[in-house]
């Protein structure tokens, strides 16, 4: 028996609780929404599939949670240029909801935007161990990395660490064959903009989203042990501490069970500790 609660169900969460349901993925779901009647048209949504499985929109029962989905907050749109801009809007989002996180025995995934910093905040917010916090956004990114790999003809498992936005870090390094730096530039260039036709064409991102951040949650609730480019608060792995950020960790039951320290060449390095210098920048003003 696996029980699931999605913060905020609007496009991705409300997608998510519906995958995670007709997956059979989570037995009990809760939806909590600051819009009460739009968690309750989902979950009467949900509901009318005829799908046997318990439906809540209490938001007490976030706490008896297995895991928990954050998502609630604005999304981007063709006017918000990078998800950083969107920590003085959604900042507050968090703050709001860690009322129901406080002490939080589960695990909790984080989607926000700025996804890093939001599940630092969260970390520290709601005494969560950061064991127990994930961020998502490196499976997603490593999804579409995967594309342009295909499109190149460059053959290889696609891996993104780093910030999830303007300072992803796409490893060519794991390829089985060199890519120049040309190349790597053009296609770190297209990943950056990835999602913004999808934006400027129906409001924002859904599909993608919802699949791999459901296929986050089915790896924790199968206590899986599976390595996964997830968000993690860095306590001196890569030389990094005080921030949340992309790498590849071992994601089971308990959630984190291991940080893997993977060597990253020259081009790789430089951007991952961009990367990490961003993150820290926002992580910092959480402490505000």
């Amino acid at each position: 028996m696996i029980s699931l609660s999605v913060m905020g169900v609007g496009k991705i969460g409300g997608e998510v609780a519906y995958l995670a349901a007709v997956l059979g993925i989570a037995d009990e779901i809760c939806l909590f929404d600051s819009n009460t009647a739009l968690s309750h048209a989902q979950a009467l949504d949900i509901r009318h599939t005829g799908i046997d499985l318990s439906l809540s929109t209490d938001p007490e029962d976030i706490s008896k949670a297995d895991i928990t989905v954050f998502s609630a907050g604005m999304p981007r749109t063709p006017d918000i240029k990078t998800r950083a801009d969107l920590f003085s809007g959604n900042l507050p989002v968090a703050d709001d909801c860690a009322a129901y996180l406080d002490g939080y025995p589960g695990v909790l995934i984080t989607v926000t935007n700025p996804m890093d910093a939001n599940n630092y905040y969260l970390h520290r917010r709601c005494h969560i161990p950061r064991e127990r916090c994930l961020g998502f956004g490196g499976q997603l990114d490593s999804a579409r990395f995967n594309g342009y790999l295909k499109e190149c003809g460059i053959p290889g498992d696609a891996w993104v660490l780093g910030e999830h936005g303007e300072h992803q870090v796409p490893l060519f390094s794991c390829l089985p064959v060199d890519v120049t730096e040309d190349l790597r530039n053009g296609i770190l260039g297209k990943m950056r903009q990835s999602s913004m036709e999808i934006i400027k064409g129906k409001g924002g991102t859904v599909f993608g989203p919802a699949w791999h951040i459901v296929n986050l949650v089915r790896t924790v609730a199968e206590d899986a042990h599976t390595i996964l480019p997830v968000s993690c608060v860095l306590n001196g792995e890569y030389g990094i501490s005080g921030c949340s950020l992309g790498v590849p960790a071992r994601i089971g039951k308990s959630g984190i069970e291991e940080i893997l320290e993977w060597s990253l060449d020259t081009w790789e390095q430089t951007r991952f500790t961009e990367a990490a210098a961003a993150s820290s920048l926002l992580c910092r003003r959480t402490d505000e």
